[in-house]
């Protein structure tokens, strides 16, 4: 069972919240996750999940983006009333929907993930970790809706000296790392890295661990509004 560290320094299982309007989903989802996670909560609609969020305060909550009730806002409206009750929650949308306006809602509304239901039990079990760990982490499909919405978010009042003109960073990175830097930043996991580019996932974190180093960055969401921000992706 994947673990989080306590203040005492003794683990504790990664706490999880289960948000799904589909009995029959959210059973499958809890079925998977149970051995791995510890299940604190499930709901089906927009007000029950931002109760049980309050109440169970889960390290990571997985939300469908289309979900009744409240104002109609869905996945979005529940991050967005959520949050300041849960600070410490961290949200991955999961969802049958690839829609631009979909994917962009939730990102911009706080979701630090967006993966589809097509997702393999184990890349979910993967996802729900790195994005507990403070990663971003997106399905590839979905790499270009969500690097347009970090862009347009990140060129809001930018000055125009600040746009373009990045040569010198970007050459700080070898070939191969400038490879492995815009998979990652598109959203593809360690594996989905190693198998594009041929090489192993050990060598793929030894290179994603270079690029950060390189661009004095934190983790790969910096990375990925790093990458939007220069359209190098």
């Amino acid at each position: 069972m994947l673990t989080t560290p306590t203040e005492a320094g003794q683990a504790q299982p990664i706490r999880i919240a289960v948000i799904d309007d589909h009995e029959m989903f959210r059973a499958g989802v809890i079925s998977t996750l149970q051995p791995h996670f510890q299940i604190v909560g499930q709901a089906p609609d927009v007000e029950g999940s931002i109760a049980m969020i309050e109440e169970t305060k889960p390290d990571v909550a997985l939300l469908d983006v289309h979900v009744p009730g409240g104002e109609g806002g869905g996945g979005a409206e529940i991050l967005t009333k959520a949050q300041a009750l849960s600070p410490g929650t961290a949200f991955l949308a999961l969802s049958v929907s690839d829609s631009p306006k979909d994917v962009g809602a939730v990102i911009r509304a706080g979701a630090r993930g967006y993966v589809t239901k097509t997702i393999s039990g184990e890349d979910l079990i993967s996802s729900i970790h790195q994005v507990h760990e403070g990663y971003a982490v997106f399905s590839p499909k979905l790499a270009g809706f969500v690097l347009s919405t970090f862009q347009g978010a990140s060129e809001e009042g930018a000055p125009e000296s600040s746009r373009g003109s990045h040569d010198e960073e970007l050459d700080r990175l070898s070939s191969r790392e400038q490879e492995v830097m815009r998979l990652i930043a598109r959203g593809y996991t360690y594996r989905e890295v190693a198998a594009e580019l041929f090489i192993s996932i050990k060598t793929v974190e030894t290179h994603v661990s270079s690029v950060l180093r390189k661009l004095q960055l934190s983790n790969r969401s910096e990375l990925t509004l790093w990458a939007a921000d220069r359209r190098i992706v």
